[in-house]
């Protein structure tokens, strides 16, 4: 079969708009201000071996690491028509235990899946040791509920057993039980739609374009790469620390460009923490996929294709590619961002006018669980907070934005205040935060919550000591800042940390400004 670029448009665009809409679906039914407020969730079509085919615009860190869930679930379950497979394993393809993975097959006239549709939303808590399921811990099992690939929905009806267990060790069961019910209904809706597409067009014509919508992301991929020099590029940062103790992490890569291929060597990073800060090896991987599809200027699909030409490096054991029980909880929103500023900071060297300074590295990932005063039933809140931008070349940094392996929007004050027993005493641009330069990082936010009912709080964030670095003489960005204001003092906490916190307590939030260039 030829190419007919007319179609390849069609079925590129098709196979988007089949994504985006199971997110649209996700969104509109769910429960949790998480999900229909932050969109903290991800929708992707895969093809009949798990790789990817199309995504919606959706979370980076999600992105990267979702087919190797999808293939975990391939590989484990036998699934027939109307199952759909649960799992949150971060040593299975997940990322940590809140981001619930959720597979079904899309059968055609074969015996075997001819595609798949899945989506992953974060789960406000699933269990663990503290509310909200990020803790400050030192094994996975502190964590939260390790599903392994299981089927949650079996010729079309859900596994009330399976079901009943999940709501049972978690803390917030009614919310839990709604985004379940909401990621069901975007499988559905993914596998509507792409049976469409099949009875429309046949199978063999949409596989045929599948595959060439990959091998076109290839292209334009390579293409790319070969306009970056060839030679060997480096660049290290660290972490502040892991939480348990003080001491800072080095994260550290080696890139090697030659052609049209790219090698990049994580191998000399730190090994992995006590702390909850470890990434897998699919954290990474969706770190790299992120910076290298940024590069790529074209309207292409975000797939399978855009890995090919990338070679990623890591020894098990390491900060980067952890091994089982390592807690990870806190590797897929801190150390991600960190493996994003050393593979920019090392790139920068290769593209000066086009890499911008770091951004503000960390996503401020906040928790707080608890029983609401005004119904008497226990909550879990869970959100992270933007920051400043780095400069680039071109322009200044943008101010109060999520950016690069986060893509959530924010809790609205309203949503937040209806939702939970909280006043919002201050939300407000930090001025003044962003790296100075000739192009100037953009500013941090300020989020300040009064407690209206007895909480406890956990905090994972980062660049509390080490600032955004800036590039080619522009100054880093502003470190951010974790503050409890009691009745009777004011502490100041480090990058990670729990506390109970009384009525009348408040919380402040101060997040990092983005490098300035030049």
């Amino acid at each position: 079969m030829t190419v007919n670029p007319i179609l390849m448009e069609v079925f590129k665009n098709r196979f988007a708009s089949i994504s985006e809409e199971m997110g649209v679906t996700l969104i509109r039914t769910a429960f949790s201000p998480n999900i229909k407020e932050r969109r903290d969730l991800s929708c992707a079509v895969f093809d009949h071996t798990g790789a990817m085919i199309a995504q919606a615009a959706h979370i980076p860190v999600h992105l990267g690491s979702m087919p190797l869930s999808v293939k975990a679930a391939i590989e484990s379950v036998t699934l027939q028509k109307g199952d759909m497979v649960i799992l949150n394993d971060p040593f299975k393809g997940g990322t940590h235990l809140p981001d619930i993975t959720l597979v079904a097959p899309v059968f055609a006239n074969e015996p075997a899946p001819a595609f798949f549709v899945a989506n992953r939303a974060h789960h406000a808590d699933v269990g663990g040791m503290t509310s909200g399921s990020m803790p400050l811990s030192t094994s996975i099992f502190q964590e939260g509920l390790i599903i392994p690939p299981l089927k949650l929905v079996e010729k079309g009806n859900i596994d009330k057993k399976l079901m009943d267990f999940l709501l049972n060790n978690v803390r917030t069961p009614m919310e839990r039980e709604g985004d379940f019910a909401s990621q069901i209904m975007a499988n559905i809706t993914g596998v509507r739609r792409t049976r469409e597409l099949i009875e429309k067009y046949g199978l063999e014509t949409v596989r045929f374009y599948a595959g060439s919508l990959m091998d076109y992301a290839e292209r334009l991929t390579r293409k790319t790469i070969r306009e970056i020099p060839d030679g060997i590029y480096d660049f290290e940062d660290v972490m502040d620390d892991d939480g348990i103790s003080d001491d800072r992490i080095k994260i550290r890569v080696k890139i090697v460009v030659q052609g049209d291929e790219v090698t990049l060597d994580f191998s000399g990073c730190d090994a992995q923490v006590r702390g909850s800060i470890n990434a897998v090896y699919a954290i990474t991987l969706s770190a790299v996929l992120y910076v290298f599809r940024s590069l790529v200027l074209a309207d292409i699909p975000t797939n399978a294709g855009c890995l090919r030409p990338l070679t990623v490096l890591t020894q098990k054991g390491t900060i980067v590619d952890a091994r089982f029980p390592a807690a990870v909880s806190g590797g897929n929103v801190e150390l991600s961002q960190r493996i994003v500023d050393v593979v920019l900071g090392a790139l920068s060297k290769a593209l000066p006018h086009t890499i911008p300074a770091a951004a503000q590295g960390t996503m401020n990932n906040v928790t707080i669980g608890g029983m609401d005063f005004r119904n008497q039933k226990p909550f879990a809140y869970y959100e992270t907070i933007g920051g400043g931008m780095g400069a680039s070349s071109e322009c200044h940094g943008e101010s109060a934005v999520h950016s690069h392996m986060t893509n959530t929007l924010n809790t609205p004050v309203e949503a937040l205040e209806y939702s939970y027993p909280f006043l919002v005493t201050e939300y407000s641009i930090r001025r003044g935060t962003g790296g100075q330069g000739l192009h100037r990082g953009g500013d941090g936010i300020v989020r300040e919550i009064e407690l209206l009912s007895e909480v406890d709080v956990t905090v994972l964030s980062e660049r509390r000591k080490t600032p955004p670095y800036g590039l080619f003489g522009g100054a880093p960005g502003a470190v951010g800042k974790n503050v409890l204001i009691r009745k009777n003092r004011v502490e100041k906490k480090g990058s990670k940390f729990s506390a109970p916190l009384k009525k009348g307590d408040r919380l402040r939030i101060e997040t990092p400004g983005g490098g300035g260039w030049g």
